[in-house]
Formats: C-alpha cells, structure tokens, sequence
C-alpha cells in the first residue's frame, strides 16, 4: 500500500483537528503529500507542519476558500479527496430553529457538495488511482434522539456519496462513504467555535445529550481515538468499497432497520 500510495497528493477537509487530522496523518504514513484544509487556517498550519517535521512528506494548509487552486499550485493536483465536514447540533425537533437547520444543512451538505465541484477537475486530471471520501456517521445506520439536523445532514452526505460513486465509476474514480461512530475529538467544541454568532439562539436544551445516551447506551468501544477509528480506511479504499464502518455496537440496531426494509418490500410483493 505504501509504494502505491508514495508521491501522490492528499487533500483532508476539517484537517485541523480530530479525525481530519487523523485522515491527514494516516495518508502522510504512506508518503502522500498532504494539503490540510480548515476554516481555522491556523490549526491546519500546525498540523501540516507537524506532518511535514514528523515524516517528511509535502504538505500545505489553508482555509477552504479558494483551496483548489492553492493545492494545485503547491503540490500538483489530487488523488484523494476526503470531504471531512461536519458540524454537530443537538435539539428536540420542536426546539431546532430555522438557524439550526439551515446552518447544519449548509456545513455538512453543501460543504461537502462545494468540496467535491471544486476538487473534482484536479481528480479527473490525474490518472490511475483516484479516491473520493465522504465522511457520513454512525447515526446513519443507528439514528437516535435530539440529532435530527445532524442526522438529516448525513443521510443527504450519505445519498450524495451513492450517487457520486455511479457517476464517477467510468471515470475509475472509487468514492467510498466513511462511517464514524463516536470518537475522543473536539468535534463538540469546535463545531460550536464554528457556529456563526449572528445566528438566532440554538434550540438545543441541557438535556438532549443525556436523552440521547439514554436512548442509544453507549457500549465498550463505542468511543474510540480516531487513529483507531480509521484502521480499515485504507484497505476499503484499496478494495473500492462503497461504505466504510468504523467502531461501535450498532449492527443490532442496524439489522432491525434492514429486517424491518425487508418486510415492507415482503408485503408490497405479496400485495
């Protein structure tokens, strides 16, 4: 995996901190150059240069507008492109305000479809192998309560990534749809650093993450580090696998989901 990973480019959206930061190391340890983007251009910086001090791999950072262009100048185009977006709102549906949804749905859909448009001309300029990673959630396959708009989100993130990888598929660009499950990050804090202060006040309550643990428990494993989270990443990508599952106990309620598919095409086949 190494020699066929050695000298190509990497682009990590969300790559200062977390697992974008993770996604950023785990391509620098196959000798991929490495281009760090983030709306906190400043924690990108740092993390490039770690990469670059740390293994001696190319890598350049900036915030995301105009970063195609940027990338292309400093480090020759993309092979990967890990669209790693997202921002968490929790909130009972009666209590998430128009604000809220609208700027989840803007961050983490549009985000990942403006990162796609604009990177997508630096992929199909390349040859060999391409990849597109769209980072989704766990809460698609085992959604819970009080995480409506981040679930909607990565349902849609989730829809895009399917449909992205049916058109690209004649191109020999694989697209493969990452699964987090729950992960020792910043992700709380920074999503609300991120959180436009003209927006009108969150409808989020005190108690929506103590709802949300109660209706979905945590098991042992369920919350990992990211470098732990992305040990079969490379592999799948390897293979072209649509969908990559990370960690956590969520077939159960998965299967019960899929049983339940199941049943309704059996009743409209027998009908």
């Amino acid at each position: 995996m190494g020699e066929e990973l050695a000298g190509k480019v990497a682009v990590v959206t969300g790559g200062g901190s977390g697992l974008g930061a993770a996604l950023a190391r785990l391509f620098a340890r196959e000798g991929m150059g490495i281009a760090v983007l983030d709306i906190d251009e400043a924690s990108a910086q740092q993390v490039a240069a770690g990469l670059a001090d740390e293994l001696g791999v190319p890598a350049t950072a900036a915030c995301v507008a105009a970063a195609a262009r940027h990338v292309d100048a400093a480090l020759g185009g993309c092979d990967v492109l890990c669209a790693n977006v997202g921002v968490q709102q929790f909130g009972a549906i009666d209590r998430l305000t128009e604000d809220d949804w609208q700027w989840v749905l803007n961050v983490n859909v549009l985000g990942a479809v403006r990162t796609v448009r604009e990177f997508l001309p630096l992929l199909r300029a390349r040859s060999g192998w391409r990849r597109i990673v769209l980072t989704a959630s766990s809460s698609v396959v085992a959604p819970s309560v009080r995480m409506a708009a981040y679930q909607t989100s990565k349902f849609a993130v989730t829809g895009f990534g399917e449909t992205l990888r049916a058109e690209l598929a004649g191109e020999g660009i694989g697209v493969t749809v990452l699964f987090p499950g729950g992960m020792i990050t910043r992700h709380l804090e920074s999503s609300a650093a991120a959180r436009p202060a003209d927006l009108t006040a969150t409808g989020a309550g005190d108690d929506d993450l103590t709802a949300m643990l109660a209706h979905t428990p945590m098991e042992e494993g369920d919350v990992v580090m990211p470098e732990q989270a992305l040990r079969n990443l490379l592999d799948d990508l390897r293979a072209d696998e649509p969908y990559c599952m990370t960690h956590g106990s969520h077939r159960p309620v998965y299967e019960r989901r899929r049983s339940a598919m199941d049943a309704a095409f059996d009743r409209m086949e027998a009908s």
